[in-house]
């Protein structure tokens, strides 16, 4: 099996919750769905643990996820970028 058979892995953007952990990083990636009557948009929000390999990120910062093997019971996300670093 080669790449083109594999697909495009999932990327998601959410804000780092905690980064207590050693190399890996709580993160929390929020989106907007429609009501399906009421046609309002809502705020639908996951958290998910991410391996972070160098300990780079701080709480707050806006990192990239990328979809990965399992690392661990929960981890199944790598952080692939920083997008902008917490004041």
């Amino acid at each position: 099996m080669n790449n083109k058979e594999r697909g495009i892995k999932q990327q998601l953007e959410g804000t780092v919750l905690s980064n207590k952990m050693d190399k890996t990083v709580t993160v929390q990636v929020e989106r907007l769905v429609m009501h399906p009557v009421y046609k309002k948009y809502i705020r639908r929000r996951a958290k998910y643990a991410a391996h972070d390999e160098q300990n780079a990120c701080g709480k707050g910062d806006r990192v990239l996820i990328t979809e990965s093997r399992p690392l661990s019971r929960r981890k199944r996300w790598r952080v692939s970028r920083i997008i902008e670093k917490a004041v």
